[in-house]
């Protein structure tokens, strides 16, 4: 573990951490994959299903089929799904309450101004399997995208060598009746969502984490098709004082570091506690503040994914939190509850962007569209300032053709 300043160059880097798949030749490869897979489609995925996974599949296997999705329940312990219902539940149960209620504002007669919220038609959901079959992805995307709404969902995973993808994957997007489900990875999965190919469908909006290229792939290919966030690797900082258990401390930031590039930063103001997560904890970072204000302000500019209050009065703390994807209050109530079974959705904005960017909620699955209405009475006592504003723009057609309805 690596003890950082508070005025060091160490924590002025974790400030400024940023997404780092930009690397040249990542974004070049990247840029080449999406160009393949937009002018030649199946036929690029099928090679690159080859290449990067090990796969020979054909262009008719890319999709799964149903007796791969039934068979998936053979490969899979009995108690899993009961487990799996408890979790489904609880994720349901958040985003119930996220309701998205229009708003309609009538301002004097003969005006009307309002709101429509629709979802999205369709959606692709990206589930990494390389490293890790990220099982709980599947329902933490999936159940917020049928609240909202989103008729048509579609799923993207890698396969293994022999062509065939996790079974628990398959087994928990079946129980959430999601059966279109394809066999391909990597930044040539985001580009045949965004661009569609035969067998592959377009989607609207890509949801889901993935490798550095995934990211990339997300990144360059926004505005052919919308995203959820671009995200880094995942990132815990825990505020701990005197009162905080050690061994709490040590088994969160150690679960961390099992993510490739995880992170994890211990903020303290107990120089105990820091003496004696240092023994013990190999991977990570940890500061030492004066006080929990400094603690706080430390937090606030980190800005983390993850954040655990392990202090006495947790919930004062989190009171002045401005910036953080998650925030978890006392020592029973680690980060990986909410990576499982907690309700809210563990996909959660990276590398300091908690600062503008949220959770994943209904509303990255709904569109907004304004609707207007005004009577030839309400329009002309807008004829004015209507004009005004299209005179010093030097627009004179768009008075026009307000004018022109009162000729």
């Amino acid at each position: 573990m690596k003890v950082l300043s508070e005025n060091g160059q160490g924590i002025a880097k974790l400030y400024s951490r940023c997404f780092t798949a930009r690397k040249k030749h990542v974004e070049e490869k990247v840029r080449r994959i999406i160009d393949d897979v937009r002018m030649s489609g199946d036929e690029a995925l099928i090679k690159y299903t080859r290449r990067f996974d090990k796969a020979k599949l054909t262009a008719k296997e890319l999709r799964v089929q149903e007796n791969e999705i039934s068979g998936a329940f053979q490969n899979i312990t009995s108690d899993f799904v009961n487990d799996l219902k408890i979790i489904i539940n609880n994720v349901s149960s958040f985003y119930k309450k996220q309701t998205q209620k229009p708003c309609r504002i009538r301002h004097t007669e003969g005006v009307v101004v309002k709101e429509n919220i629709l979802p999205l038609e369709t959606v692709g959901i990206y589930i990494p399997s390389g490293t890790a079959p990220l099982v709980s992805t599947v329902y933490m995307t999936v159940i917020p995208a049928k609240m909202a709404g989103v008729k048509r969902i579609v799923i993207a995973t890698p396969p293994n060598k022999d062509g065939q993808v996790n079974p628990y994957i398959l087994a928990v997007a079946n129980l959430l009746k999601v059966n279109e489900i394809y066999k391909i990875g990597g930044a040539q999965a985001i580009a045949a969502l965004a661009f569609g190919t035969k067998t592959i469908p377009k989607v609207d909006k890509i949801i889901g984490p993935g490798n550095m290229f995934v990211t990339e792939a997300k990144r360059q290919l926004f505005g052919y098709v919308d995203i959820d966030m671009l995200a880094g690797p995942t990132e815990l900082v825990i505020i701990a004082n005197r009162h905080s258990n050690p061994d709490f401390i040590v088994a969160d930031m150690e679960a961390q570091s099992e993510h490739v590039g995880g992170l994890s930063i211990l903020v303290t103001t107990s120089k105990e506690i820091l003496r004696q997560v240092r023994k013990k904890v190999a991977k990570g970072f940890a500061i030492y503040a004066k006080n929990i204000d400094e603690a706080i302000t430390i937090v606030n500019n980190l800005a983390p994914e993850h954040l655990q209050i392990l202090t006495n009065n947790p919930g004062a703390v989190a009171k002045k939190i401005r910036n953080a994807g998650a925030i978890f209050l006392g020592p029973y109530s680690p980060t990986a509850l909410g990576d499982y079974a907690a309700g809210p959705s563990h996909v959660l904005p990276t590398l300091g962007t908690a600062r503008f960017f949220s959770g994943l909620c209904l509303s990255d699955f709904m569109k907004k569209s304004h609707i207007i209405a005004y009577s030839k009475r309400a329009l002309e006592n807008l004829r004015g300032p209507i004009q005004k504003v299209a005179t010093i723009e030097g627009l004179p057609k768009h008075y026009e053709s307000v004018n022109i309805r009162f000729q």
